[in-house]
């Protein structure tokens, strides 16, 4: 445990100096207090939480981390985004990709300068179809390997939007077959 400390002080002292916080693989199951202590005064452009069993964001997290461009949150355990995420106004690429996310979460469709979205390899089933459509900033959304019902699928295959989406081919249910 003692390890895992030093080496998110260690991170943290790179990023004063980088604006790059690295936190990825530090068995984090939130981002702790002391980091957003250790960073109070310094602009980060971006954070990379990936490889952690993080569950949640704290709300607080866009507030003291609000100027970041990036942020990777990929390979944890996450099924939920906090509104809060909206006031990172210069987000431009957020990976979600590899939680446990089974809905797309309504924040993306909220950060207005988010041009990439990587929610691949997880849950996901079904989207609101009418909030993927409203954003004006998205240039790519990777859906991917993702259990999308077949009607959600279709959507979004012929879905008239400004932005690539990247689907999975999608493989017919056994019960698809079903011809009687």
């Amino acid at each position: 445990m003692a390890s895992f400390v030093a080496k998110v002080v260690t991170r943290c002292e790179e990023a004063l100096e980088t604006k790059n916080l690295n936190l990825s693989e530090c068995e984090l199951i939130q981002v702790p207090d002391a980091v957003y202590h250790l960073m109070r005064h310094t602009e980060l452009k971006t954070c990379d939480l990936s490889s952690n069993v993080i569950t949640k964001i704290s709300p607080k997290f866009a507030v003291k981390f609000s100027l970041i461009t990036d942020l990777n949150l990929s390979h944890n355990q996450m099924a939920r985004l906090p509104d809060e995420l909206a006031d990172l106004h210069s987000l431009e690429m957020l990976d979600i990709s590899h939680n446990s996310f089974i809905t797309l979460p309504a924040v993306v469709f909220k950060m207005p300068k988010l041009r990439e979205l990587k929610a691949n390899n997880n849950a996901i089933i079904d989207i609101d179809r009418d909030e993927i459509i409203a954003s004006d900033s998205l240039e790519v959304v990777d859906l991917r390997h993702n259990p999308l019902t077949p009607m959600c699928h279709d959507l979004l295959k012929h879905a008239v939007v400004s932005f690539r989406i990247e689907l999975s081919e999608r493989v017919k249910e056994d019960w698809e077959d079903l011809t009687e």
